[in-house]
């Protein structure tokens, strides 16, 4: 998913993204399939699109009219709190107009789309205008802590009600909210743990960095040791801006910095910024270390290197994954089979490619593991789902095979996809309707006779059979093979589903029979589904045929 959605109706739309994408460079443009080109990925419809990306937490900037970007989000608008930034930027770049998300940067992201569009915004908050501050949406390094009482602080402020400063706010040097040292409201900076007091708007700064070494590979819940030492010293954990460690491959350290959605940086142990605050916990070394203003994460050693293994389903763009979208624009290296990498490419904004031959499936997870070690983010990609005969099951391989020290330090996540076996099923029917099993004709990996025994028991077993790999140049005698072992077991008019190049340019989608299926129906990019005793075939004269096994046995 984009970090940041800019979508046009028209071509006109799409130059002015282009220009505002000049100050957002990790923004994705999204086009009117068509009306557009040019757009770095399309959209059939507007409105699901919007809403999709509204759920996610996107901030949407439309280049179109406001009330077609209303009307699409008023069905999803609960919590003003949760709402990312929404705007409306005409086609042609005269207005820019700030819908939603004030709470969540959107009038400071609409001034910075105006100032390159050389235009005011209209920004309709009435304290941003009277003020010139955004006091519910303070600027990076600090956290608002009650935000609830920010309506009335500001509705306050605009009866005419002066403020006291308290801590450091350099974020409202500039603001012209009244002062007063006597002043009834007031604005907190502290990193202390505080009751909040009536009338105050307390802000915490990023202040507070967690260092944890530990001495063994020793696992265990720090979240309520590390709250344990903030409680002691009466620190708000608020203020905590991040983790360090040298040891970054220990899984309790990752789950605290995951636990606070804080970064997690490796260094060499010489980072000793700011005061210490001590604390041990059986194998693990505790420090806080306080600083005066907030710290800035990315600046001290290296993130936690990362690998992501994913699919990218069948081959239609519309069945990628957000989530398997949003990791590929997010990482810095793609590697995989060039054919994927191919099929890839129009989501790739810059990241380095690896490519590889198809059987290379071991050395090229050790690549992508030796890269991600590095600290980069690193993207294996496979098609269908990465855990379905893909880089997924090469990448654990890999692992427990080597055994490697320095790939403990890299943060493994593998996102699901949508595999060749459901496409196939859903063009035909729901002949997977029941139990089913997944059979590779493939003897690269596995020895002929393992393959023939499976079918068999698959057949005894009167499973419906997904069948992968079923033909190649190097092997055309497999399948017929198959096809005789599976006639024993079962009826040659089963229905039996042959689907080749799904979601791609000659996707054809047959059914035929058990008795007709032949070697010549298939390649090595078609899937088979073979129904069980229980598979039925739906006839309708004039229209298209289903294919179907019931939820019950009989």
């Amino acid at each position: 998913m984009a970090k940041i959605a800019l979508l046009a109706l028209n071509q006109e739309g799409i130059a002015t993204a282009r220009r505002l994408m000049t100050v957002l460079p990790e923004a994705v443009l999204y086009g009117s399939a068509n009306r557009t080109t040019g757009a770095d990925e399309t959209f059939e419809q507007f409105k699901p699109t919007v809403q999709e990306l509204f759920r996610a937490d996107v901030p949407v900037i439309g280049l179109c009219a406001a009330g077609i970007l209303i009307r699409s989000i008023a069905p999803l608008l609960q919590d003003k709190q949760h709402e990312p930034a929404v705007i409306a930027v005409a086609s042609d770049g005269s207005a820019v107009v700030p819908l939603l998300g004030g709470l969540h940067g959107a009038n400071e992201l609409a001034a910075r789309l105006a100032a390159v569009l050389k235009i005011e915004p209209a920004i309709t908050t009435t304290g941003d205008l009277r003020f010139q501050t955004a006091l519910l949406s303070p600027p990076p390094g600090y956290l608002l802590a009650n935000p609830d009482a920010g309506m009335q602080f500001l509705a306050d402020c605009i009866g005419g009600a002066a403020v006291r400063m308290e801590g450091q706010t350099p974020w409202l040097a500039n603001s012209q909210l009244p002062q007063a040292e006597d002043a009834r409201l007031r604005i907190l900076v502290t990193d202390r743990a505080v009751p909040i007091p009536p009338d105050c708007l307390v802000y915490h700064p990023a202040t507070i960095v967690v260092v944890v070494e530990a001495s063994a590979p020793e696992t265990g819940d720090l979240v309520e040791v590390v709250e344990s030492i903030f409680r002691a010293k009466q620190l708000a954990i608020g203020s905590l801006a991040g983790v360090i460690t040298t040891t970054g491959g220990n899984e309790s350290i990752r789950s605290l910095a995951r636990h606070y959605q804080v970064p997690l940086r490796i260094t060499d142990g010489s980072w000793q910024e700011g005061n210490a605050l001590r604390a041990k916990q059986g194998a693990f070394k505790i420090t806080l270390r306080r600083l005066k203003e907030p710290v800035q994460m990315e600046l001290i050693g290296r993130g936690l290197g990362q690998l992501r293994v994913v699919g990218l389903g069948p081959g239609s763009a519309t069945w990628l994954t957000p989530e398997v979208k949003e990791i590929l624009q997010s990482s810095t290296d793609w590697v995989g089979y060039t054919t994927y990498l191919n099929l890839a490419e129009p989501w790739r904004r810059g990241q380095q490619r690896h490519d590889s031959d198809n059987r290379e499936e071991l050395d090229r997870a050790r690549q992508a593991l030796n890269l991600a070690a590095t600290g980069k983010s690193v993207v294996v990609i496979s098609s269908g789902d990465p855990g379905i005969f893909a880089m997924a099951a090469a990448v654990m391989e890999a692992i427990d095979e080597d055994r490697n020290p320095a790939w403990a330090l890299v943060d493994l996540h593998i996102s699901p996809g949508l595999s060749a076996m459901q496409a196939a099923a859903a063009q035909a029917g729901a002949p997977l309707g029941h139990d089913f099993c997944v059979i590779s004709l493939s003897d690269v990996l596995k020895p002929w006779p393992v393959v023939e025994r499976r079918l068999i028991l698959a057949a005894q077993g009167d499973f419906a059979i997904a069948i992968y790999n079923p033909i190649s140049s190097e092997r055309p005698w497999q399948l017929p093979k198959a096809i005789d072992l599976l006639c024993q077991y079962r009826a040659k008019s089963t229905p039996v589903v042959v689907a080749q190049n799904l979601g791609r340019t000659g996707q054809q989608v047959t059914i035929k029979t058990l008795g007709t299926l032949s070697a010549e129906d298939a390649d090595m990019r078609t899937t088979i589904l073979v129904g069980s005793s229980q598979t039925r075939m739906i006839e309708q004269p004039g229209q298209r045929s289903w294919v179907y096994t019931p939820r019950s046995y009989h």
